[in-house]
């Protein structure tokens, strides 16, 4: 029954810096009114939706303001150049003080943050291939380490 997601929300302050912003990130703008501005993250498939409010005030929490977009193996590899390409600023995740993209080999993906203008939570994300030797790791390996691995 269920194919995939079709709409996730976001709470913004300024609905025009917002929109500058995910445009700036490739995404197409679908239709927007006063407070409201929805993109394509793949077009007539998934959807985010900005909301103009005091919500944005909300504090941080991944349950609330947090998305992750797909991409592919081979563009993970560059989205750190790519993000500094936009003069987006690549943020660690949880307790990593380290920035680059990383691999969890147990969840079988690879991930890096940025942030939007008021601060929620992005990511890019893609799925990894892991042999049935690694699948029990739940350390987080740069791509770097995790090519490495592979390579043993």
């Amino acid at each position: 029954m269920i194919e995939g997601l079709y709409e996730a929300h976001l709470p913004v302050k300024d609905l025009d810096v917002s929109i500058h912003f995910y445009k700036k990130i490739g995404l197409k703008l679908a239709w927007r009114d006063e407070e409201t501005a929805f993109f394509w993250i793949e077009e007539n498939k998934s959807w985010v939706g900005l909301w103009e409010g005091k919500e944005y005030k909300t504090p941080y929490h991944p349950s609330l303001r947090h998305i992750a977009f797909r991409v592919t193996y081979e563009n993970m590899k560059h989205a750190m150049a790519w993000l500094q390409s936009l003069q987006i600023e690549v943020v660690p995740f949880g307790g990593r003080t380290t920035i680059e993209p990383f691999v969890r080999p147990q969840q079988g993906n690879a991930s890096v943050y940025f942030q939007d203008p008021d601060g929620n939570s992005l990511e890019l994300m893609c799925s990894v291939e892991v042999p049935e030797t690694y699948k029990q790791r739940t350390d987080k390996l740069s791509l770097e380490e995790w090519e490495k691995l592979l390579t043993r």
